[in-house]
């Protein structure tokens, strides 16, 4: 017999199952990334791989309370298309896909929901997403792009980080580049990583820089290859599988730890201030 206890994975249930884990106040957790280049040594499928794989382990530590969805896999990648292979979603195609699945979510009667991601450019997409579930149904909705987990412990950096600071960690560098050693070694081309420093970071500007922990004052999003020529940003060549190892545990207990908290938040009423009731729907 079915324990929905235990199953974690969201399309491994049937649809009375998915009744009990409304009951259950299960929590929901989608997973978004891209298709994209990631330099001369890493697969397209990074940012998907290691959004799902931090997700799916961290539910699989919280069973009872959580469920992960099948990725999101495609992202907006626009000023990625320089390089083959990247293939890009209209941010606002992204941002209606990934808020229906929430809709629907919500639509079942789950009450709150995750979404973490796992590429940049998706960042201030699954925020708006976020931000309209909650203004749009009944349901809670946070939000994170992975690596964000890693802030919570303001020590934990100093665990395994070799690179520079900043630009060392940034796209297709140390830490993108040990998750795959440790994730998918089979997918690493080893014998092609190569470092590079975004151009955009040897500006010395105080002013416009950034790394995947921290960005400067000044947000200049350019064309890829107008800051990179491999699609590399970072200092690949520090990676390594154990380092992976280390942030992949640190990522993923932070976020079961997380799911455990969200579950007993208790989420306020809504209350509205306006002496006179208004006579027409909030539909902007």
């Amino acid at each position: 017999m079915t324990n929905v206890k235990e199953i974690y994975q969201f399309d491994e249930l049937t649809w009375p199952e998915i009744n009990q884990a409304v009951e259950m106040g299960k929590i929901p957790i989608i997973p978004t990334g891209s298709v994209e280049q990631h330099g001369h040594h890493l697969p397209l499928k990074v940012d998907h791989l290691c959004a799902s794989a931090v997700a799916t382990e961290a539910a699989r530590r919280q069973p009872e309370l959580s469920l992960v969805l099948p990725a999101v896999s495609y992202g907006y990648v626009h000023h990625v298309m320089d390089f083959p292979g990247s293939l890009n979603i209209d941010y606002q195609h992204f941002i209606n896909y990934v808020l229906d699945i929430c809709k629907s979510l919500a639509y079942h009667g789950f009450e709150k929901m995750i979404i973490v991601n796992g590429h940049g450019s998706n960042h201030n997409l699954v925020d708006m997403v976020a931000r309209r579930t909650i203004i749009e149904t009944d349901a809670s909705c946070v939000f994170c792009s992975w690596w964000n987990l890693l802030c919570v412990n303001p020590d934990f950096e100093e665990q395994w980080r070799e690179s520079i600071f900043p630009g060392g960690c940034s796209h297709a560098g140390e830490l993108e580049t040990s998750m795959l050693l440790y994730l998918s070694p089979e997918s690493v081309r080893q014998d092609k990583i190569k470092s590079e420093i975004a151009k955009t970071n040897k500006l010395g500007s105080k002013f416009v820089w950034t790394d995947l922990f921290a960005k400067g004052a000044m947000g200049l999003i350019e064309w890829t290859s107008q800051y990179s020529d491999t699609g590399v940003m970072g200092e690949a060549e520090k990676a390594t599988a154990e380092k992976g190892q280390i942030v992949f545990e640190e990522v993923s207990q932070n976020l079961a730890d997380f799911i455990q908290e969200y579950h007993q938040m208790n989420i306020e009423d809504r209350t509205r201030h306006q002496t006179k009731s208004p006579m027409f729907p909030l539909s902007f």
